[in-house]
């Protein structure tokens, strides 16, 4: 089932729905844990789609794929590269993203992210999917000029609308089907399955929830695979995984 946040044209009320034979179909409630429909039915071209939830936090990982015919690093049970992006960096489906000023380019990279829908707190590798609500596509935007020397990304991580999430949050999507896709200005750049993934979700989920309590809403950037470049003003990215849709968003120069 696919769960979407619009915005109607004629108001600035947000709502919820879910997409059901190409109408979202308004609901109320708690999306994880009860909701009901409320009769109002949309068609998507007459509304605003927006990032399918506010997160209560975003987590990234870094450096987590190889490229095909690359052998994935020998570690057993490795400490993963993790980061924070704020919740002020999300924007929506084609909403534009601002190019820092003094910057001529900033990169895309495209990535499955997983919503947690339960309350989590060291949970096994067996457990791990149980607690997990949906996926949608990321856009883990990235300014490596703003890197610290002595390795910390948060910088380069967080600027404003350097978060694009959407189109929907998908339900019942077959991980072993996934392929994470991007089209830069209309060319395929990067396009892999999860099985060059080096640290799978349910060990990265379980991990996390071994330092942390992950709470419903909380959304985790399972990594980028090869082929991210760098974007310039005018530039067009789109970030696609089959299942889920297309999450198409445009650069800017930064006001």
């Amino acid at each position: 089932m696919k769960f979407a946040r619009f915005m109607t044209s004629n108001n600035e009320i947000t709502r919820f729905a879910v997409l059901e034979q190409g109408k979202l179909h308004e609901i109320e409630g708690d999306i994880y844990t009860d909701w009901k429909k409320n009769g109002n039915i949309h068609e998507e071209r007459h509304v605003k789609l927006l990032a399918p939830l506010i997160p209560n936090s975003i987590i990234g990982v870094g450096k987590n794929y190889v490229a095909a015919g690359e052998a994935k690093p020998n570690q057993d049970q490795p400490i993963p590269v993790l980061f924070y992006k704020p919740v002020s960096s999300m924007i929506g489906p084609e909403d534009q993203i601002f190019m820092p000023a003094g910057l001529k380019g900033i990169k895309f990279e495209s990535e499955l992210a997983v919503v947690i829908g339960k309350k989590a707190s060291k949970i096994t590798e067996e457990e791990a999917l149980d607690y997990v609500f949906g996926y949608t596509i990321a856009n883990d935007v990235t300014a490596p000029q703003y890197f610290h020397p002595d390795g910390h990304w948060m910088v380069g991580k967080s600027f404003d609308t350097f978060t694009p999430i959407g189109p929907y949050i998908e339900t019942e999507l077959n991980l072993s089907t996934v392929s994470v896709q991007a089209d830069h200005n209309g060319t395929l750049k990067q396009d892999s399955p999860l099985d060059l993934m080096i640290l799978k979700i349910p060990y990265l989920i379980s991990y996390l929830s071994s330092v942390m309590t992950l709470q419903p809403g909380d959304v985790f950037l399972s990594g980028s695979p090869a082929g991210a470049e760098f974007m310039a003003v005018g530039d067009t990215i789109s970030c696609r995984i089959e299942g889920i849709g297309t999450l198409m968003n445009k650069v800017v120069a930064a006001k």
